[in-house]
C-alpha cells in the first residue's frame, strides 16, 4: 500500500488528535508540524522526531511532496488555508465549520467542488461503529419504516471560551455534529422546525438550543445541545443519547465517553451491547482519507457539502431560537463560581 505525506496547521487540541491518529497509521509519513504556539510544536516534535517544525503555513504548502494536509485551526482562518491547499493540489483533511460564517463556507464549497481534490470533514458520527451498525439493521428492516430520530448531547463541559468565539454558539459549533448525523439518518433534506434556546450567565449566545420538526420525506427529529449539564455537580456526567424509532422496532444507542450501549429492539432480534466509544474517531478518518486517495472515490468520507448544510441549518436554528428573545438564568458570578470549580480559566 502507498505511503501518503502529510502536514499539519493547527496543534491544538483537535490537532493534535489528527496529528496522533496520522502517527499511529502506517498509511502516512508526518512530514511538517505548523502552529503558531512553540509549545504545541515541543510537543509535536516529541511525537514525532523527524517532523519538521514550522510557524509558517507557506512552508507546507511550497512543498511539491506533500499529498494532503490537516487544517485545525479556528474558523476564522481555515477558508484561506483551504484555499492555499487546493491551489497546492493537496487533499485536506479539516474540522468544522469550514468558516466563520455561513456565506464564507457556501463561498468555499464552490472552489472546493471545482478543485477535483478530496476534501474530508470531520463529521465523526459517520465514522462511528455504532452509527453505521444501527443504519444496517434500518436497511435491513428491523425496525420497519424509519419514523423518528430523536438525540441529546448534553455535557458537563463548560461551554467554548472567548477565543473559540469564530465557531459560534454551542449549537452551532457543537450542535451542527448531530444535524448532520440526523439527516444522515433521515437520508433526506430538512423541511422545517420550531426551536427554542436558553441563555444563561448573561452570556450573549445561547448554551441550549433544542429543535424538532420534519424532513421532506416526512421523519419527524428532534435534537437537544448545551455544554450545560451538571456544571457545578459534585458528580460531573453526560447526558447523551440517540433514539432511532421505526414502525415496527426502535434502537437506543448512549454512551459515556468511554462505552457505548447499543439496543436494538427488531423484529427479528433483540441486540443488547455495550462496546469502546472510539473518541472522535480520527483512526478512522484517517485510514478512510488514505483510501480515498488510492481510489479517487471519497463516497465514504464525511463531505464539505456535509459539513456546509450541517452549519447552515444549525446556524438558522439558532437564528430561529434568538429571534423570540429567550430569557436568562443565572448571573456572570455564578459562572466564575463553576470556573473555579472546574478550574477552568
Amino acid at each position: 500500500m502507498k505511503k501518503y505525506r502529510v502536514g499539519f496547521i493547527g496543534l491544538g487540541k483537535m490537532g493534535q488528535g489528527h496529528y496522533k491518529a496520522a502517527i499511529e497509521n502506517p498509511r502516512w509519513e508526518i512530514v511538517w508540524a505548523c502552529d503558531l504556539s512553540e509549545e504545541n510544536l515541543r510537543k509535536s516534535k516529541a511525537l514525532s522526531p523527524l517532523v519538521k517544525i514550522t510557524r509558517n503555513a507557506e512552508d507546507l504548502f511550497n512543498d511539491k511532496s506533500l499529498d494532503a494536509v490537516s487544517i485545525c485551526t479556528l474558523a476564522d482562518v481555515r477558508p484561506g488555508l483551504i484555499r492555499k491547499a487546493l491551489k497546492a493540489k493537496l487533499h485536506v483533511i479539516a474540522e468544522k465549520p469550514l468558516g466563520a460564517s455561513v456565506a464564507e463556507e457556501e463561498a468555499l464549497l464552490k472552489d472546493i467542488e471545482a478543485s477535483g481534490l478530496i476534501v474530508a470533514v470531520n463529521l465523526f458520527n459517520r465514522n462511528a461503529w455504532y452509527h453505521r451498525e444501527a443504519l444496517d439493521y434500518i436497511a435491513a428492516g428491523e425496525i420497519g419504516d424509519l419514523s423518528v430520530v430523536r438525540i441529546c448531547h448534553m455535557t458537563q463541559m463548560v461551554f467554548p471560551p472567548d477565543f473559540h468565539s469564530p465557531e459560534g454558539a454551542v449549537f452551532h459549533d457543537c450542535g451542527m455534529h448531530y444535524v448532520d448525523v440526523a439527516r444522515w439518518y433521515a437520508g433526506s433534506e430538512y423541511a422545517g422546525w420550531h426551536a427554542i434556546a436558553q441563555k444563561m450567565f448573561e452570556e450573549p449566545l445561547p448554551l441550549w438550543v433544542s429543535a424538532h420538526g420534519h424532513f421532506q420525506n416526512g421523519v419527524a427529529f428532534e435534537i437537544t445541545n448545551g455544554f450545560i449539564y451538571g456544571l457545578h455537580a459534585k458528580d460531573l456526567g453526560n447526558n447523551s443519547y440517540f433514539d432511532i424509532i421505526g414502525t415496527h422496532g426502535a434502537i437506543n444507542i448512549s454512551h459515556d465517553f468511554t462505552n457505548v450501549s447499543f439496543l436494538l429492539r427488531g423484529i427479528n432480534q433483540t441486540i443488547d451491547k455495550t462496546s469502546p466509544y472510539g473518541g472522535k474517531k480520527l483512526d478512522v478518518m484517517f485510514e478512510k482519507l488514505a483510501g480515498a486517495i488510492d481510489t479517487g472515490d471519497a463516497s465514504n468520507l464525511p463531505q464539505a457539502s456535509d459539513s456546509v448544510i450541517a452549519s447552515q441549518v444549525s446556524q438558522a436554528m439558532v437564528d430561529a431560537a434568538m429571534s423570540a428573545n429567550p430569557p436568562n438564568i443565572g448571573t456572570p458570578g455564578q459562572l466564575a463560581e463553576i470556573r473555579k470549580f472546574r478550574k477552568i480559566n
